[in-house]
């Protein structure tokens, strides 16, 4: 019984704190992640008030990492790397090498030795997936060039790290000869690859296309837990990989199937929760007394995540001959580590090579906390960092000289200006209205993007060049994922979906206060709350039966057109409350 309360104690102190300093966090302009390392923080060993169970939350926040790492692979396209792959590759790996070196200098300065230097060094060279996406959201970069190049290069980081995560602990660890451990490593790396990649990719699609017929959202959501804890679970323990790659390629099998997206809307909220106890787990290691007594390691490590690696993409950037706001951009939102910084700096505690005293963790932690907040108020400088730059002529042509074309340096409007959203439309639904509305839209020139829930639907529309997506149009995810930000309508052409329809457009209105949201109802009595929600226009079946039936009538009846224009305005208002426009 005690272990059973120290568990709940663990979990509740260790999420309410997580709350509350989250909210605040929010409140003051900052990411939530600050919140989050802040109330590890409050409830560790190292300040007063509640203690919860470090143990415990480390054990937890493993299925965080499992979670995280399914995460990544499941928004993994190989497509998007391709398509930056120039910029990406040598950008992610020149930067990684040089704040690793970095890193290690610091930690060597420091006394703490080589093991310890590059698994610190590694730590520093990686940025933060969530906090990088949500600056580039925030802003509206993250589906212009600036934006695809960041998540590309990204991306190579991530995967860089998954490596990192299957060498270290042969490198680092007790396996006798490295050379045989690392060539084991590689076999067994290799016979993963070759059954689950392959195996997966029909089994998996072939278990969640039976899931999804049953139309139940528990379900679906129960199976891709299992599929994720289930061959990250078996790739530690048949393959002996680490737990983190296994969650990594279960994500990749799941993310190159049609329900990619619904996946992420449906399982992956647990995915949050469970990063959460991470992040507290790892502000729990933070002794601020310590960092006090000994600042010049969080100084030196904030020095390299702040200065040094933004710098480093500056330069790189700039060489491969891009625009020099965009050099700004990428550079500024690569200066900062978060989630797989911590994964690495816990596989060196439990390799037991970074010091025993919790100095390169504190230091770590600390320049996490100072970079992740400052992020974002530093990305908003980089329009007038450029200003400044262009009233300098010789450095601006120093920093412009190897553009490759003088077309490629947009005006700081034109560089990052997403599509006109009065050209794109979101579409819930494809029966008979939802089918009709989506080619009204694009014989007239409107993108439109369909969200259906059934999957013989979307793979023929897919099958025809249409773009649409499985998935559940209820989640505020799915509307982010479908690009909603950046969309000038929203069609609710569905019937079926009364329940979640204000909530839909509430959403909605929350992602893009300037949409037009046009719904559709099936009783009158469903028009208030949609109006309330947020709807432009609402339009009841019953409503426009009665409307069409009368019309009807009076024709039949010999009536004139004026006749019936009155006739139908009069019905209308009796119908709509006197707006005739709806």
């Amino acid at each position: 019984m005690p272990h059973n309360i120290d568990l709940i104690l663990t979990l509740t102190g260790g999420l309410f704190a997580a709350l509350v300093c989250g909210y605040l966090t929010h409140r003051l302009g900052l990411s939530p992640i600050v919140g989050y390392l802040i109330a590890g923080i409050v409830v560790g060993p190292n300040t007063p008030g509640i203690v919860v169970d470090r143990h415990l939350a480390e054990q937890m926040a493993e299925i965080g990492v499992i979670l995280l790492m399914f995460g990544v692979g499941l928004h993994f396209h190989l497509e998007e790397l391709l398509a930056v792959r120039r910029i990406a590759i040598p950008g992610a790996v020149g930067q990684s090498a040089v704040a690793t070196v970095l890193g290690l200098a610091v930690a060597l300065a420091l006394g703490w030795g080589w093991a310890a230097g590059l698994v610190y060094g590694l730590a520093l060279s990686v940025a933060s997936t969530v906090v990088l996406t949500r600056v580039l959201a925030d802003n509206r970069h993250l589906h212009t060039p600036t934006g695809h190049i960041a998540v590309g290069w990204l991306v190579v980081e991530d995967l860089f790290t998954v490596i990192v995560l299957v060498l270290l602990p042969v490198l680092l660890g007790d396996g006798g000869n490295v050379f045989v451990a690392l060539g084991l490593t590689t076999v067994k790396l290799g016979a993963l690859l070759v059954i689950a990649v392959p195996i997966g990719a029909r089994v998996v699609p072939w278990i969640l296309t039976r899931i999804a017929a049953t139309k139940s959202r528990e379900l679906f959501t129960l199976t891709v837990l299992v599929i994720a804890l289930g061959i990250a679970v078996g790739s530690a323990k048949l393959f002996d990989v680490s737990m983190a790659l296994g969650a990594f390629l279960a994500g990749m099998i799941v993310g190159r199937s049609d329900f990619s997206l619904r996946a992420a809307t449906d399982a992956l909220p647990m995915r949050d929760a469970f990063a959460v106890l991470f992040f507290v787990s790892v502000g729990m290691l933070l002794d601020p007394s310590s960092v006090m007594q000994a600042p010049g390691a969080a100084a030196a490590t904030l020095a390299v995540v702040m200065i040094a690696k933004p710098a480093i993409a500056l330069v790189i950037v700039l060489l491969r001959g891009y625009p020099v706001r965009t050099a700004l951009a990428v550079a500024v939102v690569l200066g900062q580590i978060g989630e797989f910084s911590f994964i690495l700096a816990t596989v060196g505690l439990k390799l037991k090579v970074l010091p025993d005293d919790g100095a390169a963790t504190n230091a770590l932690v600390a320049a996490a906390i100072i970079s992740i907040s400052l992020n974002p108020m530093l990305y908003r400088t980089v329009g007038p960092v450029e200003r400044w730059l262009r009233l300098r002529p010789r450095l601006w042509r120093l920093l412009t000289a190897r553009i490759k074309s003088p077309g490629l340096d947009l005006g700081p409007s034109d560089a990052e200006r997403p599509a006109d959203p009065r050209f794109r439309a979101v579409v819930v639904g494809y029966g008979p209205v939802g089918r009709t509305l989506s080619r009204v839209l694009q014989e007239n020139g409107i993108k439109t993007t369909i969200i259906e829930m059934n999957l013989d639907t979307v793979r023929q529309l897919r099958a025809n060049g249409m773009d649409a997506v499985y998935g559940d149009a209820s989640r505020p995810e799915t509307l982010v994922q479908v690009g909603i930000a950046d969309a000038g309508t929203l069609v609710l052409s569905s019937s079926g979906m009364t329940a979640g329809a204000a909530d839909l457009v509430k959403a909605a209105r929350e992602l893009n206060p300037t949409i037009r949201v046009i719904a559709r109802a099936g009783y009158l009595r469903e028009r208030d709350s949609l109006r309330a929600a947020g709807a432009d226009e609402v339009y009841a079946g019953e409503g426009e039966v009665a409307l069409a039936m009368a019309e009807s009538f009076l024709r039949e009846l010999g009536a004139s057109p004026d006749q019936i224009d009155r006739e139908r305005d009069r019905v209308r208002g009796e119908l709509f409350g006197g707006k005739p426009t709806n």
